[in-house]
C-alpha cells in the first residue's frame, strides 16, 4: 500500500431510510464498505483545537462516519494532500492504507464513528510523518 494516492480514499454514501415520523436511519452492511470490519471505536468529548489520527497504517482500511456534528479530515500521500469536511451522518469517508491522515476542527457535539478492516495492532502504526515518507519511498 505504499503507493496509495489521497484519490484512492473517498466518500462513500451509506443508505438512509426516511421514516414518517421525521426520523431517519442509515445501515453500513458487508457491501458498504469494502473491508471486512473487524474493530469499531469513536472519538467523542474532542477539546477546542484538538487533533485526533496524526498517523497512518501500513495494512489497516479505516471508514470514518459522523455520527452527530462535524469535523474536517486532512489527508496525505506524501505527494499531495487535500482536506475533506464531514458532517452528514450516511456519509463516511474510506481511508485506504498508506494514507496519513488528521482530524481536527471538531465541532463541540461531534462523534467520529471509525470502522476498521482489523484488530488493534501497535506495529500497523506509522506515527510520525518522517516515517511515513520513507514507508513510502521504500519500494
Amino acid at each position: 500500500m505504499r503507493d496509495t494516492l489521497i484519490s484512492d480514499c473517498y466518500i462513500i454514501d451509506i443508505p438512509k431510510i426516511d421514516a414518517e415520523n421525521d426520523s431517519s436511519l442509515s445501515v453500513v452492511e458487508k457491501d458498504i464498505v469494502p473491508f471486512e470490519i473487524k474493530r469499531v471505536f469513536y472519538l467523542y468529548n474532542i477539546p477546542d483545537k484538538a487533533k485526533r489520527g496524526v498517523h497512518a497504517h501500513k495494512e489497516l482500511f479505516q471508514f470514518l462516519i459522523p455520527i452527530t456534528g462535524s469535523f474536517e479530515v486532512i489527508i496525505k500521500d506524501g505527494q499531495s494532500q487535500t482536506t475533506l469536511s464531514l458532517s452528514k451522518p450516511n456519509e463516511g469517508l474510506l481511508i485506504k492504507p498508506g494514507i496519513w491522515s488528521e482530524l481536527e476542527n471538531f465541532s463541540k457535539d461531534a462523534v467520529c464513528l471509525v470502522l476498521a478492516s482489523d484488530y488493534y495492532d501497535e506495529s500497523d502504526y506509522l506515527r510520525n510523518y518522517e516515517g511515513f515518507l520513507a514507508f513510502k519511498q521504500k519500494k
